[in-house]
């Protein structure tokens, strides 16, 4: 399935998780998800990420739950910015920006990675 496929409105995000065991290696973004209408919570898996920006609220008592989620164009300004930076070292690593909005005012994730997958438990 291709990012935009899943039906994101109103999913929970129940878990974060970031795995750098082995930075360069394995650097990954797994987020716990609790669909609407599913019964289990499955995983949301980016892996080869090499940038990400989380603004989350806390203390908030719906938590944080998804309002859209989508797979962002090739002339995305983070994604840009970070070939930008690089000046020409990261050119042959193609990565797509993901952006994920949330309920609670102002949150919204954004990833730049190599690519997902959804694990079943």
């Amino acid at each position: 399935m291709k990012f935009d496929d899943f039906y994101w409105h109103d999913a929970i995000i129940k878990n974060i998780i970031i795995d750098r065991t082995k930075p360069g290696e394995i650097d990954e973004i797994y987020f716990e998800i609790k669909w609407p209408n599913e019964s289990d919570i499955k995983t949301l898996v980016f892996e080869n990420v090499y940038w990400a920006n989380f603004n989350l609220n806390f203390g908030i008592i719906s938590g944080e739950n998804i309002l859209n989620a989508m797979e962002l164009n090739e002339d995305d300004g983070d994604l840009m910015k970070f070939y930008l930076k690089w000046k020409g070292a990261m050119d042959d690593v193609k990565l797509q920006a993901y952006k994920i909005i949330l309920n609670s005012t102002g949150g919204e994730i954004k990833i730049l990675a190599g690519k997902f997958r959804v694990n079943n438990p």
